[in-house]
């Protein structure tokens, strides 16, 4: 089932400010909200996805990117993670997220910021991943090894002396309207309501220590250059058994010996003897779906462009794909042996082989017109 767009989803228009896109957000999450609809599973997706839309649409970097891109600029597509909930979301992650949209006042059992033990979550990784032109059309696996921070075999945590494990404390304050009691996070465990007991050798203060791991990352088909990938769970731990931070994997283009890309079109160009021109000829040339052979035409110009529709990239935007366009160059030869230029020099002083444009030639803007056409 495909992804419904955002703006769609919020009831806002692309050009919705800031506050009035928090504010459809809210609206959304006190409607859908599973304490407003207990037992109601096509409430509890919508309000899943009132906050996958939020949390995209929230972000200036991410809203750009997915007004240029659609779904597949923020990992929205593809099945590889989502653009930062996709299925794997809780109801905790997205209060401990978001919170604080509701105006601290929270939900039943889920809490909006209103204090009480936290849920840690551990800092995300980022890393750039090269790929070639025929790993962007088609898709591909990736491998890498990963250093991230891990949990140190052999930590263990114990309950905040100071909190009890509540993760808050409490204040009492005299004033002037008589004593008022005031909830704060635990300064000594960060609202986690653990603290570290035993450390082994090698790891930090909360039981992490760097290592290296490997994770297979799935890069969809149409990926582009600068597109941010989001690999759900497999950034560095959090301390005490927190949820673990994401993987957000840049995309790189890598420049192609050979074929040039412009958007969804590539271009490369071919190279043929003077002979081949005059005569035609048959030549096999790469493309990002495999070896294909074209026809060069007798009596070829240096310069032709011909079109190979549906050989370029597919589109982010549509089902379409992008055409490839072939430049023609007439290699003329630098050095000739004597039969050789015996040959040239008897045409030429025959007449027969003199330029003698037709007339339907087309020029370099008629050329670069047709690309666009």
């Amino acid at each position: 089932m495909s992804k419904r767009d955002y703006y769609e989803v919020l009831e806002v228009s692309k050009s919705a400010s800031a506050d009035e896109i928090k504010k459809a957000y809210r609206k959304m999450a006190i409607k859908y909200h599973p304490d407003k609809n207990p037992g109601d599973k096509d409430a509890e997706e919508k309000f899943k996805e009132a906050a996958e839309a939020y949390e995209v649409l929230s972000d200036d970097n991410k809203k750009a990117r997915y007004d240029q891109y659609g779904h597949a600029g923020v990992g929205g597509a593809g099945g590889y993670g989502g653009s930062g909930f996709g299925g794997g979301m809780n109801m905790e992650d997205i209060f401990s997220q978001f919170g604080d949209i509701f105006g601290g006042g929270g939900f039943g059992g889920f809490g909006g910021g209103g204090g009480g033990r936290q849920q840690v979550k551990g800092s995300n990784l980022r890393i750039r991943i090269k790929l070639n032109l025929e790993e962007m059309v088609n898709g591909t696996q990736k491998t890498l090894k990963v250093k991230k921070m891990k949990m140190a075999e052999g930590a263990t945590s114990k309950t905040c002396p100071t909190c009890n494990g509540a993760g808050v404390q409490m204040k009492v304050m005299n004033t002037m309207f008589g004593q008022m009691q005031t909830q704060t996070t635990c300064g000594t465990c960060q609202g986690i309501g653990k603290v570290a007991d035993k450390i082994p050798a090698g790891a930090n203060a909360q039981g992490l220590i760097k290592d290296e791991e490997e994770i297979s990352i799935n890069i969809p088909a149409g990926a582009r250059d600068g597109i941010q990938l989001n690999v759900r769970g497999k950034g560095n731990d959090a301390p005490f058994g927190g949820i673990p931070g994401d993987l957000l994997v840049i995309v790189e283009e890598e420049v192609d010996k050979t074929i040039k890309r412009e958007g969804d079109n590539l271009h490369q160009e071919l190279y043929v003897s003077f002979a081949e021109a005059a005569l035609g000829t048959k030549k096999e040339i790469p493309t990002v779906g495999g070896k294909v052979k074209i026809t060069v035409d007798a009596g070829t110009q240096s310069g032709k462009i011909l079109r190979l529709a549906g050989k370029g990239l597919p589109s982010i935007d549509s089902y379409g794909k992008g055409d490839m366009f072939i430049h023609i160059n007439v290699w003329t030869p630098q050095t000739l042996n004597k039969e050789q230029k015996d040959f040239f020099e008897k045409q030429m002083s025959s007449g027969d082989m003199v330029a003698e444009p037709s007339g339907k030639e087309k020029t370099f803007f008629d050329k670069v017109k047709d690309l666009f056409n």
